[in-house]
């Protein structure tokens, strides 16, 4: 039991460290200045290299602790938990400041960027990213701006990359965002003043087609299925990624977890999907496997992967996979 047990622990560990690697891969300013340049309307006309020299400082990447009862905390840079009374606190994954120009002058801008790997975890996402926005809004009286310095908000945009969307979605990005709507008219409409919010979401979906060249990047950069050197090879020849700095090292670490956390977890499933297969027949067998997987990998097709590499279930379809899952 204690030797089960242990295992056990090792693969959940091994998931939380990949789930931190991912972070860490997507907080390099290469990484970032593609993000933005293709998510964020204040970068669009800038070269990546320029968008790249924006991102001021280093971002703040958090983690979370793996032990049950241990607060979340930031690793490095400026605090990443806010906190208010009466209100439970938020832990962002990665935050950053941008400086670009407009207008002759320099404007700064607040960056949160989270990864999400369930598309509906019990509320809409957009719901939750206005919710950060607002929170980074707020947080900054008494920093960016004092009690009657309104003019002084920085605009706030908080990204979401969202992992294992519906088909129907597929590979897709959208924004949301504040617009003025003239009831009657007569007002100037002085953008400045109330474009303070943004929220993006990012819907990857690996298997899906797609032809854009940022989905096509980010679907490489972050695919658990190629291996690291496979992975580099298609960031610098598809995509001009020249992976310098930490990245390359960053995204070696992160397949090298990809693929610990894989095998530990099939191996796992596939011994329980065995196991119960023998006392209650092939079906049985099937379904447990499935729910085991389903614990450990982020989505059906990784799923389904995983369950044919054994012998016994070799002639299972991804729609079965699919249907088992719920």
């Amino acid at each position: 039991m204690e030797n089960e047990l242990s295992r056990a622990l090792s693969a959940a560990e091994a998931k939380v460290r990949y789930d931190t690697q991912c972070k860490w891969v997507l907080s390099q300013k290469e990484v970032l200045a593609w993000i933005l340049k293709n998510t964020v309307e204040e970068f669009k006309d800038l070269a990546l290299e320029e968008v790249e020299a924006c991102i001021e400082g280093k971002p703040e990447v958090s983690t979370v602790k793996v032990n049950p009862g241990e607060s979340n905390e930031a690793i490095t840079g400026m605090p990443n938990e806010n906190r208010v009374q009466g209100e439970g606190s938020i832990v962002y994954d990665i935050r950053f400041y941008a400086s670009v120009p407009r207008s002759g002058e320099w404007i700064k801008l607040l960056i949160n960027l989270e990864c999400q790997k369930s598309w509906y975890p019990g509320y809409k996402i957009e719901t939750r990213g206005i919710f950060y926005g607002a929170r980074m809004i707020s947080a900054q009286l008494g920093t960016e701006f004092g009690d009657s310095d309104y003019d002084g908000i920085k605009k706030v945009v908080s990204i979401w990359i969202c992992f294992g969307v519906p088909d129907y979605i597929g590979n897709a990005v959208a924004e949301y965002r504040m617009e003025k709507r003239d009831i009657i008219p007569g007002f100037p409409d002085r953008k400045d003043a109330y474009d303070k919010l943004s929220v993006v979401v990012i819907g990857l979906k690996e298997d899906a087609p797609y032809q854009n060249a940022f989905i096509g990047m980010m679907n490489t950069l972050l695919s658990p299925e190629l291996k690291s050197e496979e992975k580099k090879e298609k960031l610098k020849t598809g995509y001009s990624m020249k992976l310098e700095g930490g990245l390359a090292r960053e995204v070696e670490l992160m397949c090298n977890l990809s693929g610990y956390v894989e095998e530990r977890g099939i191996q796992k499933g596939i011994q329980k999907g065995i196991q119960k297969g023998i006392r209650e027949g092939k079906q049985e067998g099937l379904a447990a496997l499935v729910r085991s997987l389903s614990l450990m990998l982020d989505s059906a097709q990784q799923v389904y992967k995983a369950v044919i590499k054994n012998p016994e279930y070799a002639d299972i379809t991804e729609e079965e996979v699919r249907q088992l899952m719920g």
